[in-house]
């Protein structure tokens, strides 16, 4: 299904604020997608001044609508009536109304060796289901987190493009992804300090909804502006309204080519919104934030790691000021082009340095547990996906281009990152994994992990 861009501020008549009238009706009682009302709302999509005026009804007085709230964002349990001093028979009721459900249930998690990385696999109220990833590092611990079931950028080298679009989420399912992530990292005694939108779904596309939740997790949950991330695949609306909001978030583009006809092959949107469109709306983040701004650059064998591919992304970052993370594609049965192998990738960062450009090579994370974004619900999820096979694109390594990697046979470092070499058979799966807090190669990773 086509993107409705409409929700990254294109609104028509009466759109008084940069929202449509969909983008607020989507906002506060959720879509209609394949005949299913979603009008429910849930523990975390209600405002506080929503929740007192709930609160009165039930005849109590103004301040439990306070302790509630603190239950909900403060004291940290995935039970938020358990560590609160809220009366038996308001705890009774709290959790016997559905407006105070829990958005997600635990469809399936997976962890990886040392417990560095954790996966969630979610199913909301109405069988649709989502991903959320928690990593700890030794200096930080980052969620990455979906905005959308599902989504409609159809990137091919992408498990969740592959699969389609369900419907937005909305900003309670959103925020109580974080909730639940800092509730696990408490347990084990850790701080969630940075949250990346990496997961399923272009943000930009569903934007109310995202802003709303970064709002709630600044002023209600206490993660600083400057450690959040936003990303897209390049949707102008989004990122010029985004240009004009309070906070200073951080912006991640995932570029993937510096040429629009290559990247109208890998990242479809870019028909709607090219290069020179995306640079200016960029320009203008960086000139209303002051905030550095981050390219995403998934290194696919032959197709965009060529020293004129360099060359391009060089020019197209440098009057933007724009820091460049790459990351290797990891081959996946789902999609047949293949990740530039180590080598390749260690090359083509020193050709970007040696243009001037800052870049940093991303670590892989969670390859062994399906990590990358819509792996897990396209391996063990409701509808696994079988059976679909996405063409890469055509290899562009010319014969005597010898600014390419050219060996492609010499010994692996073995220090080095290793790439999934045998990915399960009959299922779609995501072109990358997590790497450094954000989704892999097409899932629109992000630098501020």
């Amino acid at each position: 299904k086509p993107a409705r861009l409409l929700l990254a501020g294109e609104g028509g008549e009466g759109d008084q604020d940069g929202r449509g009238e969909s983008d607020t009706r989507q906002e506060r009682h959720g879509d209609k997608r394949r005949g299913r009302s979603l009008g429910r709302m849930a523990r975390y999509d209600l405002s506080l001044a929503e929740l007192s005026e709930l609160m009165s009804t039930w005849g109590g007085p103004a301040y439990r609508a306070k302790q509630v709230w603190q239950g909900l964002y403060t004291e940290r349990p995935v039970d938020p009536w358990g560590a609160t001093a809220l009366p038996k028979d308001l705890r009774a009721r709290l959790e016997g109304e559905p407006s105070f459900a829990s958005s997600l249930r635990l469809a399936h998690s997976s962890t990886s060796e040392h417990d560095t990385t954790i996966k969630w696999l979610w199913e909301l109220h109405d069988g649709a289901q989502i991903e959320t990833v928690l990593m700890h590092y030794p200096d930080r611990t980052t969620v990455c987190i979906s905005s959308q079931a599902g989504c409609a950028m159809a990137c091919g080298f992408c498990a969740t493009g592959q699969a389609g679009f369900e419907r937005n989420l909305t900003s309670g399912e959103i925020v109580e992804q974080v909730i639940r992530a800092r509730a696990e990292a408490a347990r084990t005694g850790r701080r969630l300090s940075n949250v990346v939108f990496m997961g399923m779904g272009e943000p930009m596309a569903n934007y109310a909804n995202v802003w709303r939740a970064v709002e709630r997790m600044q002023g209600d949950i206490g993660i600083s502006a400057r450690h959040l991330t936003i990303s897209t695949v390049g949707v102008v609306p989004g990122i010029r309204r985004l240009a004009s909001e309070s906070l200073p978030v951080n912006l991640a583009v995932s570029l993937h080519a510096a040429n629009d006809e290559l990247r109208n092959e890998l990242v479809p949107i870019n028909r709607t919104y090219p290069l020179d469109a995306i640079a200016a709306a960029c320009e203008l983040y960086v000139s209303a934030k002051h905030r550095r701004l981050s390219f995403e650059w998934a290194l696919i064998d032959g197709v965009n790691d060529r020293g004129s591919d360099a060359h391009e992304l060089a020019a197209y970052a440098r009057p933007l000021g724009a820091h460049v993370n790459l990351i290797p594609l990891n081959p996946t049965p789902g999609y047949l082009a293949q990740g530039t192998p180590y080598r390749g990738v260690r090359s083509f960062a020193d050709r970007l340095l040696a243009l001037g450009i800052n870049a940093t090579v991303r670590r892989n994370r969670g390859t062994g547990i399906d990590a990358a974004c819509g792996q897990l619900r396209a391996t063990v999820g409701r509808q696994p996906a079988e059976g679909v096979t996405v063409a890469g694109p055509r290899r562009r390594v010319a014969p005597h281009d010898k600014t390419a990697p050219q060996d492609k046979t010499e010994p692996r470092d073995e220090t080095a990152p290793q790439r999934e070499t045998s990915p399960r058979r009959g299922t779609v799966t995501r072109g990358g994994t997590v790497t450094d807090g954000l989704t892999g190669a097409s899932a629109v990773p992000n630098s501020m992990a």
